[in-house]
């Protein structure tokens, strides 16, 4: 008793010692100790608990029984693949069936005017207008067994989607165009499917077709108007043998001629998506029901439960609709009745209509990505406001380490919820494709905007995706596993020294997602899928411990320098492209050159004041002349080479620095915003010969 007693006194003794050190201290001490509670309390108070994962992210895929090198996501029972999710939408035509019905006939797609609020067809006005067109069509001599393939040629807009119902719903084929591919592609294009009617959207797209088959023998018969076309036009296309009506008078013809739905089967062909190609002529993925579906089935798999897809989601539409990116993740939103927003057109006017329509899905592409995160941070100007951003990040990304995912923390009350709000203030979804993003940039995203943020890797000619993140893996630097729909694996690539045996090599895709081949092409179409059904992808991966994959290179764009060294010189712009001053860059050598050299893009936004806290200004056009800038940006090249672990061959000699951006516009990026090699060597021969014959001096 005497021992408990001494005990308490000492517990007396020290908390009488603590309130007088407490009373000892300045107010503005206490204060600050007291805010500091608050906020702890707080943060705990409204933490909300981690979303659980779907598995064990330390493991997320497996080896595939007697595929060697093969692996599948752990997300599905046994080696099955995914074909479908439900059993009422097993083509591109039930699933928008589906779609009415879970919707009950809800709002569908959506449109605005400049300074007015959307306005939605439902989805029995869009089954309606679907089934006016398509009947239209068949009374014009289309069918199935016959003139089945339809192209369209417009930019996203409901009318788009619809004429697309329209083929699905009379198994027709619809085969998307679009003009940055010029008119050399789009002849091709039309030659090659044979294709006799255009739905154009506008006057300009019109002309584009007639100006392919001006003079020549073609199969166009007939060009249906989305917009109010003049006489001119069709008096230049009567010259032709053509016919331009609009859609209203096709709707008239099918109204007058309506047919009962002819609907298609899995295995039918839905879309032949030509894909734009970095070299050489466009080349005709043939796309299946079946395949379209297997891919947005997965999609939906891997964020089903509390994360799926519902008919209260909405989704602004503006990356194109002649991409298989855009579309898969379109019908997968059609497949649950939620609703699609069409953006004006412009996508100067694109932060607008986020605000007006407030969507809850919102896809994206890497270049707009890089956009906001350096928005973002040309807004924190001064050390404070960058040490506040810094801080709040870094809180924001501990959180996401945890798993939990949120915008109404305080560090979103405080710093973020601007950037929120200027996407409309409720995307809960994200996902990022068709080009690498860098880890940072997508990191620092997801801890930004507060929502889930995936990201995907795949090509047309597996429909859209065959890798996806999963949910609660907030990691980056990984493409993550395979999806459910297909397998991956690993082939050898001994002229680069990749080794499947090492967990390294070609990036291979067998599935129910894989194209049939490209149309009218069987030899390309043998290049990209073997004898076994795997396609053969061209990028280079590697299989990370937790069974998540990572691009690391590309093979198809390999050469080599004189002195017999291999480059892949994607893997080097993609070390490079982190130069705080680059905004983009292309290297090239060959077989008659040792060394590399390289274009560079300043980054406009960042560049001034890089160069100004070196003490150089001027304009960003002096700048990008100035020898000074030009040899400190290649300095902090070759520091990112070497912290990357670039061999000495592998780095640049020396660089140009071009004031103008690479575009879809001056031909120098795809549609998906992929450099055109050989565009790019034709563009910049000269300086690229003038900075190799100065390393000679």
């Amino acid at each position: 008793m005497q021992m408990q007693d001494l005990i308490r006194q000492f517990r007396v003794g020290e908390l009488v010692d603590f309130r007088q050190y407490v009373r000892s201290l300045p107010s503005n001490t206490l204060m600050g100790m007291g805010a500091f509670a608050a906020i702890t309390t707080y943060w705990y108070a409204t933490r909300p608990r981690a979303l659980k994962p779907p598995c064990d992210l330390t493991m997320q895929s497996v080896e595939v029984q007697g595929e060697k090198s093969a692996r599948r996501s752990i997300l599905l029972d046994d080696d099955r693949l995914m074909t479908h999710i439900y059993d009422d939408a097993k083509t591109l035509y039930e699933a928008f069936l589906r779609g009415l019905r879970v919707s009950n006939n809800g709002p569908c797609l959506g449109s605005r005017k400049p300074k007015q609020p959307y306005e939605w067809l439902s989805y029995k006005e869009v089954v309606d207008g679907a089934e006016l067109i398509g009947s239209g069509l068949l009374h014009k001599g289309h069918s199935q067994a016959g003139d089945k393939y339809i192209g369209i040629f417009a930019q996203n807009r409901p009318e788009w989607t619809i004429s697309e119902l329209a083929c699905y719903t009379y198994s027709l084929v619809a085969v998307p165009m679009y003009d940055t591919l010029g008119t050399e592609a789009i002849s091709y294009i039309i030659d090659k499917a044979v294709i006799s009617t255009v739905i154009c959207d506008v006057v300009e797209k019109a002309r584009i077709v007639l100006d392919c088959v001006a003079a020549r023998d073609h199969s166009v018969r007939t060009i249906v108007m989305m917009e109010e076309f003049d006489n001119e036009l069709s008096k230049r296309a009567e010259k032709e043998g053509i016919l331009i009506i609009s859609l209203r008078q096709l709707e008239a013809v099918g109204r007058a001629h309506r047919k009962r739905p002819l609907a298609p089967k899995p295995n039918d062909l839905a879309l032949i998506c030509f894909t734009s190609g970095t070299t050489g002529t466009p080349k005709g993925a043939m796309l299946t029901h079946g395949n379209v579906i297997s891919n947005c089935s997965a999609f939906t798999r891997i964020i089903e439960g509390k994360m799926g897809l519902n008919r209260h989601d909405v989704l602004i539409s503006f990356l194109p609709l002649a991409h298989m990116f855009e579309r898969g993740v379109e019908m997968s939103i059609l497949m649950h009745g939620a609703r699609i927003g069409y953006f004006q057109g412009d996508i100067r006017t694109l932060m607008d209509d986020l605000k007006t329509l407030k969507p809850t899905v919102f896809p994206v592409v890497p270049r707009l990505l890089n956009r906001m995160f350096d928005k973002i941070f040309g807004q924190a100007n001064t050390p404070l406001k960058r040490w506040l951003l810094d801080f709040a990040t870094r809180r924001k990304e501990s959180e996401l380490r945890s798993g939990v995912v949120r915008k109404d923390s305080m560090w979103d009350k405080l710093i973020f919820s601007k950037v929120q709000v200027s996407l409309g203030g409720r995307v809960r979804l994200m996902i990022t494709g068709a080009a690498p993003v860098s880890p940072t940039v997508l990191t620092f995203l997801r801890a930004a905007l507060g929502c889930q943020f995936y990201e995907g890797y795949g090509q047309t000619e597996c429909t859209a995706g065959c890798n996806m993140s999963l949910p609660g893996d907030w990691t980056a630097g990984h493409v993550g596993p395979p999806m459910p729909c297909n397998y991956v694996k690993l082939v050898d690539v001994t002229e680069m020294n990749y080794s499947a045996a090492k967990g390294e090599g070609e990036v291979c895709v067998k599935g129910p997602n894989v194209f049939q081949g490209y149309l009218k092409d069987p030899e390309k179409s043998a290049e990209a899928v073997d004898k076994d059904g795997w396609l053969h992808t061209g990028d280079i991966g590697k299989w990370l411990p937790n069974g998540t994959l990572k691009i690391t290179d590309r093979k198809k764009h390999i050469f080599k320098l004189a002195q017999g060294e291999y480059i892949a010189p994607e893997k080097i712009e993609n070390i490079y492209i982190r130069s705080d001053p680059v905004a983009q860059v292309f290297i090239h050598g060959d077989s008659l050159q040792a060394c590399l050299v390289g274009i560079v893009v300043p980054d406009p936004d960042f560049l001034p004041g890089w160069a100004k806290r070196r003490g150089i200004e001027g304009s960003y056009l002096d700048l990008c002349r100035n020898k000074e800038v030009k040899n400190a940006i290649l300095e902090d090249m070759v520091h990112l080479g070497n912290e990357g672990g670039l061999k000495s061959f592998e780095q640049v000699r020396d660089i140009l620095l071009h004031p103008e951006m690479f575009s879809v516009q001056n031909g120098l990026l795809t549609p998906t915003l992929k450099a055109k090699r050989t565009q790019l060597r034709t563009r910049f021969r000269e300086h690229i010969d003038y900075m190799y014959a100065k390393i000679k001096m």
